[in-house]
């Protein structure tokens, strides 16, 4: 459970459902690791969940701060798609029993199964792309093929199409997705995550860096998508200027070439221990991360909304974001600065925060305002408001959802 992404945001809205008396259910594929073993030890509960998830062949349940976490066995995956065939019996046992159901992300067969089981029991739902609806960088051939067979059914049923920015919202206009079926809500920030932060100092220690060492910080999914290449171009530039500047990049390996890249990129710009690849970094060493950056560098090629870069505002670290980050307007100037997604857009945005003293401290004074203004209360309260009004609307007749269903399968 501490994961940062699509995760953490799912489990933020599920907890404050819970503080404000709803009942909450999150299913969700078991992918091993911390998670994986967080919910192995609550054997006893499983027990008593047997005809839900069929004990522990099938997957296991825990209790999150009274949401039911149901999480279900993987037998295969490709990238992030898993293979969950308990799924079917899920659906098919307990999907009735819920009012409403919100399916976070797309290109996946876990929220295509629920979407399916939903339209043929009229049962209302929202769908939340999470920043997927656009063929970016990679696999776009997929992704279209995917769309045709499955995602426009998943579309159309959804009686709302959340966008998390204005950014996304015109993506899926442009898309074909109707203007009157989405509604837009921005991320939060946990704020209770970042009242205690720990101590400065750990996180320059573990790599010899003293005090006096400017330190930018990317923390994310390294991949192509999130500009890495761009940033390294540009950091090579900066380096020149100020060869006393370390760059961090930390983040689990996304597999599609980028890691490489920047290793080799590391190598020809010849930066040697001035880029340090620190790996994932969760937890409490993320926040040590930081706690000890002078500057956090988003330089995403696209971002529906972009959370690091609020965490690392909650931590009161001024950010630099490129203007393909739905986050760019709530932070322009306040506790940031947003630049082109180019290498000369960071370039000089890394350079100005670097040598201008007076700016980054203005920045990072503005961080704790703005965070206030990033937390979860008013997003969960926009959802519990939409939730509301789809269950007074009611479900769909069964009659006609079996009827979209069969002109579905004409297509």
């Amino acid at each position: 459970m501490n994961m940062g992404g699509p995760p953490a945001k799912v489990r933020a809205i599920a907890r404050a459902l819970v503080e404000r008396g709803h009942e909450v259910t999150v299913l969700t594929a078991d992918r091993g690791g911390e998670q994986g073993s967080e919910v192995r030890g609550q054997k006893s509960e499983v027990k008593g969940q047997k005809s839900e998830v069929r004990g522990q062949r099938s997957g296991w349940v825990a209790n999150d701060h009274g949401v039911e976490a149901i999480y279900l066995r993987t037998v295969h995956n490709y990238r992030a798609t898993t293979i969950n065939p308990a799924i079917f019996g899920f659906c098919a046992r307990r999907l009735r029993d819920f009012d409403v159901v919100h399916i976070y992300g797309l290109y996946d067969l876990f929220g295509s199964i629920a979407a399916w089981f939903c339209r043929r029991q009229g049962i209302p739902y929202v769908l939340e792309p999470l920043g997927m609806f656009g063929p970016k960088v990679r696999s776009q051939q997929k992704k279209r093929l995917y769309r045709k067979l499955v995602g426009n059914a998943v579309f159309e049923g959804a009686r709302v199409v959340i966008a998390t920015s204005e950014t996304e919202r015109m993506e899926l206009i442009e898309g074909g997705i109707g203007e009157e079926k989405i509604v837009l809500r921005r991320n939060g920030i946990d704020l209770l995550e970042f009242q205690t932060l720990p101590a400065g100092g750990a996180f320059r220690a573990r790599h010899k860096l003293d005090d006096s060492t400017p330190l930018i910080l990317f923390l994310g999914r390294i991949s192509f998508i999130k500009g890495l290449d761009l940033l390294i171009k540009a950091f090579a530039e900066v380096s020149q200027i100020h060869p006393q500047a370390r760059l961090v990049i930390a983040g689990p390996d996304d597999a599609d070439g980028c890691a490489e890249a920047i290793r080799k990129a590391v190598a020809e710009f010849q930066l040697g221990d001035r880029v340090i690849l620190s790996g994932p970094l969760y937890g409490n060493e993320r926040l040590e991360a930081f706690v000890d950056a002078d500057i956090f560098v988003l330089p995403s090629r696209y971002e529906s909304f972009g959370n690091v870069a609020a965490e690392s505002i909650a931590c009161g670290t001024p950010t630099l974001v490129t203007n393909e980050c739905g986050i760019a307007p709530l932070i322009d100037g306040s506790a940031g600065l947003v630049v082109p997604c180019d290498v000369d857009g960071l370039r000089k945005g890394m350079k100005r925060l670097l040598e201008d003293e007076d700016l980054l401290a203005q920045l990072r004074s503005g961080c704790a305002e703005v965070a206030k203004n990033l937390s979860w209360e008013e997003p969960v309260g926009a959802m519990e408001a939409l939730y509301h009004s789809l269950v007074s609307e009611g479900r769909a007749p069964l009659l006609q959802t079996a009827t979209k269903l069969a002109a579905d399968g004409r297509r």
